[in-house]
């Protein structure tokens, strides 16, 4: 998916179309590229804080999907930085060494094995959300962390295994540059990948998001009336409405995360279906760099949404600010209620 612009083997001894077009766009190629790592680099941060976050508050233990997501991520954004500098440099390739820069980098190979491997996880943590609250007796005999653990090595063997058989099989070097996702055998062939694509990664995630999602929201509704027709005194009664509210605060954050894929995906699959069925379809490099802008934008969004979102993580990210942090503290030693242990925790303060 590196490319819309594929071609079968025999368009390639001529390629002055391709010259042509790409020359006429180097100004644009060029700024696209900086405000690439750019993005790339923020989105690194980004990821990375989160991470930690999530480390600090052990949510990477009980949210291991969630966690593995931002992994994904943070993958993401590291192999953007790597693979648009790696452009900027314009690297001649030559040998078995420039070969491989070629299949794993340059051709951004790599790069979509772990955007791919995302989207599958993605897809898992929502099949997740929907058996814990739709079918809660059943996801105690199906959840186990062993369970979790193999949806989420899955996501990184599919999506790499995928993305790298098809980025080599369709990827070549022509004196010195290399051109990703670029030659094809057939022309049907190509038609049929892009088709498959867009129903794959897109229609089906759709689907899913909204199927699971919809089915979740029904249920929680559902629990809350019940909840508040038989509310009742007592630490039980309590523990269970921060359960649902913990459980309430995941799902809306997940919910967020999925909108903005469909929202910040979608100008990007219509360009490549429509670059896929129509090869010979004019489409301006502006819409193209765009599309793809937004698809990078999504990943490096997506640790702003957990941190607004996602409470523990939330928390953590507070503590690091220097007057939160003390705001925090003096909190904690203020408000305490006589004749109970938070008073003598207080008073240990003191």
């Amino acid at each position: 998916m590196s490319t819309p612009f594929t071609k079968t083997t025999e368009e390639y001894p001529t390629m002055d179309e391709d010259t042509m077009t790409y020359s006429s766009s180097s100004g644009t190629d060029f700024y696209f590229q900086y405000a690439i790592v750019f993005i790339g680099i923020f989105g690194t941060a980004a990821n990375a804080l989160i991470l930690y976050a999530m480390v600090a508050s052990k949510e990477h233990k009980k949210q291991l999907l969630i966690f593995n997501q931002n992994v994904f991520d943070l993958c993401s954004c590291l192999l953007l930085v790597i693979i648009s500098i790696m452009k900027i440099c314009n690297i001649h390739l030559t040998g078995i060494l420039g070969y491989w820069l070629c299949m794993l980098f340059l051709s951004e190979s790599l790069l979509w094995s772990s955007i791919t491997g995302s989207t599958i996880n993605l897809m898992s943590i929502t099949i997740e959300r929907y058996i814990k609250v739709v079918h809660s007796s059943l996801s105690r005999k199906l959840l186990h962390k062993w369970v979790k653990c193999s949806a989420a090595a899955f996501a990184w063997i599919a999506g790499f295994v995928y993305e790298m058989n098809l980025g080599i099989s369709t990827s070549t070097v022509i004196d010195g540059v290399c051109h990703g996702y670029s030659i094809s055998n057939s022309k049907m062939a190509v038609i049929i990948y892009g088709i498959w694509s867009f129903i794959s990664f897109y229609i089906i995630v759709i689907f899913i998001f909204v199927y699971c999602y919809g089915k979740i929201l029904v249920v929680i509704r559902r629990q809350a009336r019940v909840m508040a027709g038989h509310s009742g005194p007592g630490r039980s009664a309590s523990q269970h409405t921060q359960s649902g509210h913990i459980q309430s605060n995941v799902i809306k954050t997940m919910i967020l995360v999925s909108a903005f894929y469909v929202i910040l995906w979608m100008p990007n699959y219509i360009f490549y279906l429509l670059a896929f069925i129509k090869p010979d379809l004019a489409i301006h490099y502006v819409g193209y760099y765009f599309s793809v802008f937004l698809v990078f934008l999504y990943i490096s969004a997506n640790p702003f949404i957990y941190a607004v979102k996602f409470n523990p993580v939330r928390c953590i990210l507070v503590g690091l600010i220097p007057w939160k942090r003390s705001q925090q503290g003096s909190e904690r030693i203020e408000m305490p209620t006589p004749g109970t242990a938070t008073a003598r925790t207080a008073s240990q303060h003191n």
